[in-house]
């Protein structure tokens, strides 16, 4: 039988202080975690890499396997955030992204919310982490910069000001 937020109490307990826990592999991963940083925070976010020793000592009941999978946030009143839901608190924590959270907790609002996790878990199956394999490494951001107007930008290494750039 699964816990409840009933069963624990977890509507009294106040949320001070989150933990993400991240793959700090993941290119993907580690551009959001640069820009979540960022952000100005009602609720402080920490960032802790998943599957660290760090993480495992704080930890210990989580299955540390599964945090490398799929994003795993812990608050500091012992509540545990996974996928969706974990993306949907993190935007909750940010002083601008709240009422995107709120939009994001309604059902219709959830079903977006888990659509673009599954798009995040496709694109990071398709771009293995340093040393399983070809194509594109995972852990580096060059050619990537944030713009707080734009969001995320690419300019390929090396630059193509003459138009004249290979395609893909």
């Amino acid at each position: 039988m699964a816990d409840t937020a009933e069963d624990r109490g977890a509507e009294r307990v106040p949320v001070r202080r989150l933990t993400v826990l991240y793959d700090a592999r993941c290119g993907l991963c580690t551009l959001v975690r640069e820009c979540l940083g960022r952000q100005r925070q009602l609720v402080p976010l920490e960032f802790v890499a998943a599957g660290s020793q760090e993480a495992r000592r704080r930890f210990p009941g989580l299955d540390h396997g599964a945090t490398l999978e799929e994003i795993t946030v812990v608050a500091d009143g012992g509540q545990v955030y996974l996928g969706s839901a974990a993306w949907i608190v993190c935007l909750w924590a940010l002083r601008e992204q709240r009422p995107l959270a709120h939009r994001l907790s309604t059902p219709a609002g959830a079903r977006l919310a888990r659509g673009a996790v599954l798009a995040a878990a496709k694109w990071r199956g398709a771009h293995p982490r340093p040393g399983e394999g070809g194509g594109y490494g995972g852990s580096t951001t060059e050619g990537w910069t944030y713009a707080r107007r734009y969001g995320w930008l690419y300019a390929p290494p090396g630059g193509c000001d003459t138009g004249a750039c290979a395609t893909r």
